[in-house]
C-alpha cells in the first residue's frame, strides 16, 4: 500500500501540464488589454475621447459607473463585440477590471485617503432590434439579449456578498476572499476543514460559518418585468420576467415605467432540499431569470419606447401628412372606419388620441394634458367598438371592463413576495397605461368605492398608495375613455337625472359626455341597414382596397406617436383672447338672467370646464404639428364642448352634476321631499293613473289653500308648483292634494 502514496503513480496530463502555458490565461489578458485600448483610444470625429472622458468625469463626481454603447465596441474591434454577445459573464468582469485599471491611470494623483481605486461598473447598450419576452429560448442562454417591457414591482434594495470570509468553528482558521459570481447565484459552504493539526481532533462535518464583517457586498434589487400590452396576443396571459439589477441600476427603476433593458438571459435553480422524501427533487429543471447590465427607462411618460424607430423618410410622409389642409376631418374619418356616422363623437376622441399640452407651473404644480372622454346610452350604439378601436390605434393603450376590475387592478395593489415575503408593489391598469389610453367598458357596472379609487388618477394623474408599510405616488399620465348604459338597460327621457347613477365628482373629470341615443328614424336606418350590409359584404377587403381619405391603422398609430413626442402646443394670443371674452360673455349672460329672473342660471362655465376647452383646442393644434392653436382651434372646440356636456346638460339628463343644479332647485327639491316622506309611508304604491287624474282635477284647489295662494294661482303659476309651495307651507291636507304632491315628486 506504500505505492498509493507516491503522487507520481497517479499522474495524468489530461488538463495539461504545469509547463504547458494556460491559453485560457493569456487569451484573457489579451481581452483585458483590447478592452483598456478601446477606453484609452476610442474617439468621434472631432477627436474628443468619448469614454475616457466620461470615466474621468464620473469618479471625480463619485459615480464610479461607465455607459458604453456597444456598436461603438463594434466599430473599434468587431470581435471584442462579438464576444461580449456570444459570452457577456466572462467578458463584463474583464471590462470592468480594464475600466478600474485606467481609472487608475487617468485619475492620478488623487487626495490623500483615496489611494484604493474603487470598482466601476459598466453598464451597456445597444441600438439594435429588441426581442420580445416571448422570442427568449434556450439557445440565448447566457447571451446578452435586449427586451423591452413594464416594470409592475419592485422589490427593496438588499446586499449581496461579492468576496466572502469565512472561518472555521473547530481551529479557527479563516478563509478570505472567496470569490461569488454575480447574479443570483449562490455559495455552498464547504462541508469539511480543509486544514488537519497534529495533535488536534478533527474538525466537525459542516464547521465553516460566514464572517459579515469580512464580506465585501454590493446593493442589488430584484424587479418583476412584464412584456407591453400591445405585445400579448388576444388571449394570451401577458409574460412575466426577474430582473435582477445591481449597484449603480437599483432605484432607477419604478413600476409602472416602461424600460428596454440590456442584459444576460441567465438561469437560477428552483428546487429546494424538500422534507418530504416521497417529493421528487428536478434537479435539472432551471428558472430563467434576466441579469441587467444596462437599463432605458421611458421618463416622460409619451410612448416614445412603443414607437417604432422612424427612418427619415417615414418622418418627412409623417410630416407631409401633417401639412395636409383637412387632417381634422382626415382623422375623424379613419376613426373606427366600419361604424356609420358619429362624426362628432370621432372628432373628440381624436382630440383625445393626441391630447393636449402637459403644463408644469413655476410652483411645481402641474396641468393636465390629457382629455378624458365619456359615452353614455343606449345598447347597440357601437360604445364598445369605438373603445377597441382606440385600444388598437394609440401608441399605448389597456382595455379593461368595469365588472372584471377593481380599485386596484385600476391603479395598483400591494401583495406579499412568496419568496421573500416583504412587501411588493404592483401596478394596475392606469399605471400601465402611462402615456397612452385606458379604454373602460361598463363604466357604470363598477363598484362605487371602485369609481371613487380613480378620482385622483383622472385629474391630479398620480395614484397615491399607502398600505402595509408602503407609501409611495405612482404616475398614471393617461387620458380615459369611459362607456356606459343608463340605468334602466335603455334611455328614458322622462327619467331625467334617474338615467345615470354616477356621483358629481366623477362627472366633472370628464371634459367631454356624449349622450348616444338609439332614436328611430326612417331615412337614418335605412342607411344605417346599407352600410352594415356592405361591412359585412365586403369584410375581407385588403389594406389596399381602403377608402380615399382614410389613414391606415399603422401609419396613424406612428402619427399619433409621433405628434405626441414631437409637438407640445400653446394657445396663441389672440385664441386666448377670444375665449377669455367668450367666457367672460357667458358668464355675464348668465349673470344678466340671474338679475332678470331672480334664479341662477342651471349650467354655469367654470374653470374647470374653460381648461377642457383648451385642452381640446391644443389636441387640434398638435394634429397638424403646429406650435400655437389658433381662434379656428377654439372655436371647434367650443362647438364640441357644446354639442357634448352642454346638450346632455341642457336637457336635464346630468342634472346633480358639478355645476349642473342651480342652489334653489337642489333646496326646494330637498323640501319637497321631507315633505312627503313624513305624509307618506315608505314603501307604499299609489297608482299612477290615479295621480294623474289627482293633478287633473286639483288646478285650483280653492277650498283647501289661503286667499293668497289662490291668487298667486289665478295669475298662471303651473299647478305642480303651486302644489309643492302648498305643501311646504303646510296649508295642503286632502288626500287629493298629496297625491298631487307625490305626482309631482316621483316625476322628477
Amino acid at each position: 500500500m506504500e505505492g498509493l502514496d507516491d503522487a507520481g503513480i497517479f499522474y495524468s496530463d489530461n488538463f495539461g501540464s504545469e509547463d504547458q502555458p494556460d491559453e485560457n490565461n493569456v487569451d484573457r489578458l489579451h481581452v483585458k488589454k483590447r478592452f483598456k485600448e478601446f477606453i484609452r483610444q476610442f474617439h468621434e470625429g472631432n477627436f474628443s475621447y468619448k469614454y475616457r472622458d466620461q470615466l474621468k468625469r464620473h469618479y471625480n463626481l463619485g459615480q464610479f459607473w461607465l455607459e458604453v454603447d456597444l456598436d461603438d465596441v463594434g466599430i473599434f474591434d468587431e470581435s471584442l463585440a462579438e464576444k461580449l454577445l456570444k459570452q457577456p459573464s466572462e467578458h463584463i468582469s474583464l471590462f470592468e477590471d480594464a475600466a478600474k485599471e485606467v481609472a487608475d491611470e487617468i485619475t492620478r494623483p488623487r487626495p490623500e485617503g483615496d489611494e484604493e481605486v474603487e470598482d466601476i461598473q459598466v453598464m451597456l447598450t445597444s441600438a439594435s432590434h429588441a426581442c420580445g419576452l416571448r422570442q427568449l429560448k434556450s439557445d440565448q442562454m447566457s447571451r446578452l439579449v435586449k427586451i423591452p417591457g413594464i416594470v409592475i414591482a419592485a422589490s427593496g434594495v438588499r446586499a449581496k456578498a461579492i468576496r466572502l470570509a469565512i472561518q472555521c468553528r473547530g481551529c479557527s482558521n479563516v478563509i478570505n476572499n472567496i470569490s461569488i459570481k454575480p447574479g443570483l447565484e449562490g455559495y455552498v459552504l464547504p462541508r469539511k476543514c480543509n486544514t488537519e493539526q497534529a495533535g488536534r481532533p478533527k474538525c466537525p462535518m459542516d464547521p465553516y460559518f460566514i464572517m459579515p464583517d469580512k464580506c465585501r457586498c454590493v446593493d442589488f434589487q430584484i424587479l418583476k418585468l412584464q412584456e407591453a400590452p400591445e405585445a400579448v396576443p388576444n388571449g394570451e396571459m401577458p409574460r412575466h420576467m426577474s430582473l435582477y439589477c445591481d449597484r449603480y441600476l437599483c432605484d432607477r427603476i419604478v413600476p409602472g415605467n416602461r424600460v428596454t433593458v440590456m442584459g444576460i438571459y441567465s438561469i437560477k435553480k428552483t428546487s429546494k432540499p424538500t422534507k418530504n422524501p416521497r417529493e421528487k427533487v428536478n434537479v435539472g429543471i432551471r428558472q430563467p431569470y434576466f441579469r441587467a447590465v444596462g437599463v432605458q427607462v421611458d421618463t416622460e411618460g409619451t410612448g416614445r419606447s412603443s414607437q417604432t424607430n422612424l427612418s427619415p423618410s417615414e418622418e418627412e410622409d409623417l410630416r407631409r401628412l401633417a401639412s395636409t389642409a383637412n387632417i381634422y376631418e382626415i382623422i375623424a374619418k379613419s376613426i373606427a372606419p366600419s361604424i356609420y356616422g358619429s362624426m362628432d363623437i370621432k372628432k373628440a376622441i381624436a382630440c383625445l388620441l393626441f391630447g393636449g399640452s402637459r403644463k408644469r407651473l413655476p410652483d411645481g404644480l402641474t396641468r393636465r394634458g390629457d382629455v378624458n372622454l365619456l359615452l353614455l346610452g343606449d345598447p347597440g350604439t357601437a360604445k364598445s367598438q369605438l373603445l377597441k378601436f382606440v385600444e388598437r390605434c394609440s401608441p399605448i393603450g389597456v382595455y379593461t371592463s368595469g365588472k372584471g376590475s377593481s380599485a386596484a387592478g385600476l391603479t395598483a395593489s400591494v401583495n406579499r413576495d412568496p419568496q421573500t415575503r416583504n412587501f411588493v408593489m404592483e401596478g394596475g391598469a392606469m399605471v400601465l397605461a402611462d402615456g397612452g389610453v385606458v379604454c373602460i367598458d361598463e363604466f357604470d357596472k363598477m363598484r362605487q368605492d371602485d369609481r371613487v379609487a380613480i378620482h385622483e388618477a383622472m385629474e391630479q394623474q398620480t395614484i397615491s398608495i399607502a398600505k402595509a408599510g408602503i407609501t409611495t405616488t405612482l404616475n398614471s399620465r393617461c387620458s380615459v375613455l369611459a362607456a356606459a348604459n343608463s340605468v334602466f338597460g335603455r334611455w328614458d327621457d322622462t327619467k331625467g337625472e334617474e338615467n345615470i347613477d354616477f356621483m358629481p365628482t366623477i362627472l366633472s373629470r370628464f371634459d367631454m359626455i356624449f349622450v348616444l341615443k338609439d332614436e328611430h328614424d326612417e331615412n337614418r336606418d335605412m342607411t344605417l341597414a346599407k352600410h352594415v350590409m356592405n361591412v359585412h359584404l365586403n369584410a375581407l377587403q385588403t389594406i389596399e382596397e381602403i377608402p380615399e381619405g382614410e389613414i391606415p391603422l399603422n401609419t396613424l398609430k406612428k402619427y399619433i406617436a409621433f405628434c405626441r413626442s414631437k409637438c407640445g402646443p400653446r394657445l396663441s394670443a389672440e385664441a386666448a383672447e377670444k375665449l377669455k371674452n367668450r367666457y367672460v360673455l357667458m358668464r355675464n349672460n348668465a349673470a344678466d338672467y340671474e338679475r332678470e329672473t331672480g334664479k341662477r342660471v342651471s349650467i354655469p362655465i367654470t374653470v374647470r370646464q374653460l381648461e377642457a376647452i383648451i385642452r381640446i383646442a391644443e389636441s387640434q393644434a398638435k394634429m397638424r404639428l403646429a406650435p400655437f392653436a389658433t381662434e379656428a382651434d377654439v372655436d371647434e372646440a367650443l362647438r364640441l364642448f357644446q354639442v357634448s356636456t352642454l346638450d346632455a346638460a341642457s336637457s336635464g339628463n346630468l342634472a346633480g352634476a358639478e355645476g349642473f343644479t342651480t342652489e334653489e332647485d337642489q333646496e326646494l327639491l330637498n323640501r319637497i321631499e321631507k315633505q312627503v316622506k313624513r305624509r307618506f309611508v315608505i314603501g307604499s304604491q299609489v297608482s299612477e293613473h290615479a295621480l294623474l287624474q289627482d293633478f287633473a282635477r286639483q288646478k285650483y284647489p280653492r277650498a283647501s289653500c289661503s286667499e293668497s295662494s289662490f291668487t298667486d294661482a289665478a295669475a298662471g303659476r303651473d299647478t305642480a308648483s303651486y302644489a309643492a309651495e302648498a305643501a311646504l307651507q303646510g296649508e295642503v291636507n286632502t288626500l287629493p292634494a298629496r297625491n298631487l304632491v307625490t305626482a309631482q315628486f316621483l316625476q322628477g
